[in-house]
């Protein structure tokens, strides 16, 4: 077994911070929090194009960070570990914010905006006897 050296270990440190280290990436893992999200959902809570956030979520499936699950023709992605919100929150504290406020931001389940089964479901014709 090879010893670890502090530039091997802070080069292999470095790989998933430089995948989050822009502020869009961040903002996309907050949206996304603990729970998973559509790309309507990150529009809407985004305000941003649909092509500019799967740029970001590709870069961020390709490091490893995300994984994503298909329903009909929506994708949902979810953090693979929710520790890289546990980095986030650090951070956050280091610039004087709120952890808990900073976490907190994107915790809303369901928006009037978005048209996934999840925020709008198909409400079916109820029958009359």
């Amino acid at each position: 077994m090879t010893k670890m050296t502090i530039p091997k270990i802070s080069e292999q440190i470095a790989v998933p911070l430089e995948a989050i280290a822009s502020s869009q990436r961040i903002a996309i893992l907050l949206a996304i929090g603990e729970g998973e999200a559509c790309v309507c959902h990150l529009e809407t809570i985004l305000g941003w194009r649909q092509a500019y956030i799967s740029q970001h979520l590709m870069a961020l499936r390709k490091a490893d960070i995300l994984e994503d699950r298909r329903e009909g023709r929506y994708v949902y992605y979810r953090l693979k570990n929710a520790a890289y919100l546990k980095l986030i929150a650090a951070s956050a504290e280091v610039c004087g914010l709120s952890a808990e406020g900073v976490l907190n931001i994107g915790d809303t389940k369901t928006h009037a905006s978005c048209e996934c089964p999840h925020c709008a479901p198909t409400l079916l014709p109820v029958v009359s006897p």
